[in-house]
C-alpha cells in the first residue's frame, strides 16, 4: 500500500489553517508541519521533504508565499498550491513564475481542497520527470552531506542551509536564517588575515563562479577559524533567469 502523501502546510496560525490540516487528515493526508513565514518553509522545506506544500500568497516575515513557493519549487521540486484570500491581480500575477499547480481561494469545500491536491501530485509525478537535476542536490542527500551548503538570494541574503552549515557557522537557526552572509561569517587570506573580497556582486553581474581555494580561512562570529576551499556559483530558475547563489565550503 502506498505511503499517505506528506503535505507541508505554510500560513498563519488560526482557525482556517487547523481546519485545512483537519481536513487533510481526514482524508488520510500526513500533515508534517505547519509553518507560518516563507523564509522558514524554505529552510525547512529539505529536511521535511513533503510531497506538496500549501503555501499562503501573503505572508508575514520576510519572504512572501510567492518567492518562497519559487524557490522552494526550484531547488527542491516541490510541488506547490497557492491558497488566497485575496483576488487581487496585482498580487496574483506574480504568483505563475512559481509554476504552482493551482490557487485556491479561501473559503473552499473539502472536495475541492482534496481534489486539487490529488490532482496536483498526479500531474507533479509526470512533470518530475522531465526536471533538470536540483541546482545544490537532492534534498535528502544535503542534509547528511558532511559540508557546508548555502544558499543566497540575488542581495547576499541566506536563504537555506543544510545541518552541517549551522555547525560549522556555530550559530543558531535564527541568527543565520535571512541575515546576509558576512554577518555570521567572513572570509579571509589565512597567510595575512586581510579580509577577502565580497563575492556576491561579482557573481550576480557577471554570472560566474568565483572560488578561494588556497591560503583561505573561514572565521565565524563566534571566533572559529577554519582553513577552508570556498566557492560561490549562480543558481539560474527554468526560465534562464539568476534567483540564488550557492556557496560551498570544504574545510581542509
Amino acid at each position: 500500500m502506498p505511503s499517505a502523501p506528506r503535505i507541508l502546510i505554510v500560513d498563519e496560525v488560526g482557525f482556517s489553517t487547523n481546519l485545512i490540516a483537519l481536513m487533510l487528515q481526514k482524508k488520510g493526508y500526513n500533515i508534517v508541519g505547519k509553518i507560518t513565514t516563507g523564509e522558514e518553509a524554505v529552510l525547512k522545506a529539505a529536511d521535511l521533504n513533503p510531497d506538496l506544500v500549501l503555501m499562503n500568497i501573503r505572508l508575514s516575515g520576510a519572504m512572501n508565499g510567492v518567492t518562497a513557493a519559487h524557490n522552494i519549487f526550484q531547488l527542491f521540486h516541490i510541488p506547490v498550491i497557492f491558497i488566497s484570500e485575496t483576488e487581487d491581480e496585482k498580487i496574483l500575477e506574480p504568483a505563475r513564475y512559481s509554476q504552482p499547480y493551482c490557487i485556491l481561494f479561501k473559503p473552499f469545500l473539502e472536495l475541492e481542497l482534496t481534489i486539487t491536491i490529488e490532482l496536483a501530485l498526479y500531474n507533479h509525478s509526470i512533470r518530475k520527470k522531465f526536471l533538470t537535476d536540483y541546482p545544490v542536490g537532492a534534498p535528502d542527500k544535503i542534509m547528511g552531506l558532511n559540508e557546508v551548503i548555502i544558499v543566497l538570494d540575488t542581495k547576499g541574503k541566506i536563504i537555506f542551509f543544510n545541518p552541517f552549515a549551522a555547525w560549522f557557522i556555530d550559530l543558531s537557526e535564527s541568527k543565520i536564517l535571512m541575515k546576509y552572509w558576512r554577518e555570521v561569517m567572513m572570509f579571509i587570506n589565512d597567510q595575512t588575515n586581510e579580509e577577502l573580497k565580497d563575492p556576491v556582486n561579482e557573481v550576480v553581474q557577471q554570472s560566474s563562479v568565483v572560488r578561494y581555494d588556497t591560503n583561505t580561512a573561514v572565521v565565524t562570529t563566534t571566533s572559529k577559524r577554519r582553513k577552508s576551499g570556498i566557492s560561490l556559483q549562480p543558481i539560474k530558475d527554468d526560465r534562464g533567469k539568476l534567483f540564488a547563489l550557492l556557496m560551498k565550503i570544504n574545510e581542509k
